[in-house]
């Protein structure tokens, strides 16, 4: 029997007196179990900001466990960044949804400048942006499971490559310029990937 989170965030993760950390708060947690590919769900669960974008848009794919691997990357992304993934403050528009801009600067060969970061922790930064990348793509099928997460962050960082840039929306969803607007600078909806022909290795595992 697994079980779906459906609230991974910073807020959740807790530590205890030798700094371990501990997921809490199971309040919205469903059963999942093995076997099934997705779960049924009547309405949307967790945290906006953290919330798999399948929970809004029904017609990119099921509800499973790839819902808190979303979850996971848009944490990653902000333990990495030391910052939220939203800034509506930001001095560039393009810097606003954190996880575009920083796919630009990681994707063109730049290195995504932070205060009181020594040189031999850039390395291990950029690991976790570019596997938080992974994780909150678009199509849950495109993203890992946890056990090839935790590979990829133990492992080297030559032996992990970018993933496709990410969208917010899907390609064929309509979207209301004002609605999108206000989702950007309140909520960090949701960090996704647009459907490409290209070869994902993540689609068949059903481990978490």
């Amino acid at each position: 029997m697994q079980i779906l989170h459906f609230d991974i965030k910073p807020h959740n993760i807790l530590l205890d007196k030798n700094f371990t950390p501990k997921v809490s708060d199971f309040g919205l947690a469903k059963l999942y179990p093995i076997g099934h590919s997705t779960v049924s769900m009547t309405a949307a669960r967790g945290t906006l900001g953290y919330m798999a974008p399948e929970l809004f848009y029904k017609n990119i794919g099921g509800i499973s466990f790839k819902a808190d691997v979303y979850s996971f990357g848009m944490l990653l992304m902000e333990m990495a960044s030391k910052r939220k993934n939203v800034n509506a403050n930001a001095e560039h528009s393009s810097q606003i949804y954190f996880p575009l801009w920083v796919y630009d600067q990681v994707n063109g060969g730049e290195g995504v400048e932070m205060e009181g970061v020594v040189e031999e922790e850039r390395e291990v930064i950029k690991k976790m942006i570019i596997v938080a990348l992974w994780c909150i793509q678009l199509i849950p099928d495109h993203r890992p499971p946890m056990n090839k997460v935790l590979e990829m962050l133990e492992g080297d960082i030559s032996n992990v490559h970018m993933p496709p840039k990410p969208l917010i929306y899907p390609p064929d969803e309509p979207v209301d310029e004002d609605k999108a607007e206000l989702e950007l600078e309140t909520f960090s909806i949701s960090s996704s990937t647009p459907i490409i022909s290209t070869s994902f290795p993540f689609g068949d595992s059903n481990d978490v």
